[in-house]
């Protein structure tokens, strides 16, 4: 019952933060703070499905942060290189 509680919690700051990632995107001065903030929107959304999971009970949603959290490496990679270089393929 108060693990519910704590998960409900602990969901409602992390979709607090995605809100404040939103407004960061839309007001960042540079790319980068911007592909900062897209980084951190991918951390509270991987954050989100697991509290998500641990609340219905179930293991699957663990292996879709997985995928996301691959995917969310990768493309902050990707972009950090297009900064960086102008192009992501060599």
């Amino acid at each position: 019952m108060i693990l519910g509680y704590a998960l409900i919690f602990a969901m409602g700051c992390f979709s607090l933060a995605l809100l404040m990632n939103l407004w960061r995107i839309a007001s960042a001065p540079t790319m980068a703070d911007r592909i900062l903030a897209v980084d951190t929107m991918t951390v509270n959304v991987i954050a989100l499905i697991t509290l998500y999971g641990a609340w219905m009970g179930t293991s699957i949603l663990f292996e879709v942060t997985m995928l996301l959290a691959m995917t969310g490496f990768v493309a902050t990679v990707a972009f950090a290189k297009h900064i960086l270089r102008g192009s992501i393929i060599e």
